[in-house]
């Protein structure tokens, strides 16, 4: 079985359109395009990514212009700038870390509404007691 690669994108280097990997991927420079990896990305402080994101974890450093689908947890570190829709399973913010967007979680939770006698009940989304 091989081992999963590790592509790095260094700081100065900047890339026109879009990546595509099955490995991890370190971004330092500057990618003006979308990014796709069945990995992690790691998103340096130097790093920007002007596009989509997809991947399986992710901890962002940099600025993100652009909306990021992350399957399992998405780390927002204290010097990262995002501004976009995050759709997630897991969210880590830093305090100071910057995010402008929506988000959304991938696993439901249900809503929790209080009676009158004081005692909370579980309701479905969307529903009212």
């Amino acid at each position: 079985m091989e081992a999963p690669s590790v592509n790095i994108l260094g700081a100065g280097t900047v890339i026109e359109g879009d990546i595509k990997s099955d490995g991890d991927i370190r971004v330092d420079g500057t990618l003006n395009g979308s990014l796709s990896t069945k990995g992690k990305l790691v998103l340096g402080t130097t790093g920007m990514v002007d596009g989509e994101v997809s991947c399986q974890n992710a901890d962002i450093s940099g600025t993100i212009n652009g909306k990021i689908k992350v399957t399992e947890l998405l780390s927002l570190k204290t010097s990262s700038k995002l501004t976009g829709d995050i759709t997630t399973n897991k969210l880590s913010i830093e305090p100071g870390a910057n995010f402008s967007g929506s988000c959304a979680m991938a696993s439901t939770v249900p809503n929790i509404n209080i009676r009158s006698d004081g005692e909370a009940v579980k309701t479905e989304k969307g529903s009212s007691y």
